[in-house]
């Protein structure tokens, strides 16, 4: 399956499940038809109706590990005992489209696989990423990652 990158900004933190009459899931996320979504992590606990979004939305197969193509958007599934945080968001950029994002999904508190807030604010930074936006998905924590790059094409155009 395909999906673009998270464009439009999401308020600081949000329950996806609330999201307005007609946004899915996967258009709260920034996927557009068309994304190529690459998927790392994913197992038996990861959100059946958020993946099932994305599919829907971009009408192909996520792209998986070993793919060569460039993602719009990294669908990251980490659990606290998945290894290095830091390692993973660096290998997560690897195969990321300039402008692409990362969401970065973990355990919400007081599930088995929790990872600290704290945890992410540092080491999205130590891989090169910016925290820009965060969101709950069922029993799951979405943190928006975003590259200098991606960034830029946010910026505001300097006033006259």
């Amino acid at each position: 399956m395909s999906t673009t990158p998270a464009t439009g900004d999401l308020s600081r933190s949000n329950d996806v499940g609330a999201s307005a009459a007609g946004t899915s899931l996967a258009e709260r996320l920034g996927v557009r038809d068309g994304s190529v979504v690459l998927e790392i992590g994913y197992d038996d606990d990861s959100d059946a109706d958020l993946r099932d979004s994305i599919a829907d939305l971009i009408g192909d197969d996520f792209v998986d590990e070993d793919s060569d193509e460039v993602a719009d958007v990294v669908l990251l599934w980490f659990r606290e005992d998945d290894g290095d945080l830091v390692d993973t968001l660096v290998d997560a950029i690897g195969p990321l489209a300039d402008t692409g994002l990362v969401w970065l999904m973990t355990p919400k508190r007081g599930q088995a696989g929790h990872v600290e807030p704290s945890d992410i604010a540092e080491a999205a930074p130590t891989a090169g990423l910016s925290q820009t936006s965060t969101l709950t998905v069922g029993n799951w924590s979405g943190s928006r990652l975003a590259t200098p790059k991606a960034n830029a094409g946010k910026a505001k155009p300097a006033k006259k």
